[in-house]
C-alpha cells in the first residue's frame, strides 16, 4: 500500500514562504513523477507543479518564478517551495504520485496552505 505524507502548510502572510514536503513509502513500483495538486473552495483541483525523475520539472503560470518543485536522489521525497505567497495560492495542497501506468496514482491526504494578513 502506496503511503503519501504531506507536512509544510500553515498560515503565511502575503509575500512570505512555505515549503511543503510530501514522502512516498510502500510503493513496488518505480515512481515516474510526483506532482503538487490545489484546490481551493469552489474551485476544481488544479496541477500546480510535477517532476519527472528525470528532473523535468513544469509549473501552472500563476506560480512560475514563485514556486519551486524538487525531489530527493531516491525520487521517494518532493518538495515545493513557495515563496512571494499570494491569497489566490491559499488551498489544500495535495501531493500526487504517478506510476507511468503500473499502478493508479496515488494520493496524500493534503494539507493546508492559507495565505492571509
Amino acid at each position: 500500500q502506496v503511503q503519501l505524507v504531506e507536512s509544510g502548510g500553515g498560515l503565511v502572510q502575503p509575500g512570505g514562504s512555505l515549503r511543503l514536503s510530501c514522502a512516498a513509502s510502500g510503493s513496488i513500483f518505480p515512481i515516474f513523477a510526483m506532482n503538487w495538486y490545489r484546490q481551493a473552495p469552489g474551485n476544481q483541483r488544479e496541477l500546480v507543479a510535477g517532476i519527472t525523475r528525470g528532473d523535468s520539472t513544469n509549473y501552472v503560470d500563476s506560480v512560475k518564478g514563485r514556486f519551486t518543485i524538487s525531489r530527493d536522489s531516491a525520487g521517494t521525497t518532493v518538495y515545493l517551495q513557495m515563496n512571494s505567497l499570494k491569497a489566490e495560492d491559499t488551498a489544500v495542497y495535495y501531493c500526487n504520485a504517478d506510476f507511468g501506468g503500473y499502478a493508479p496514482n496515488a494520493w496524500g491526504q493534503g494539507t493546508q496552505v492559507t495565505v492571509s494578513s
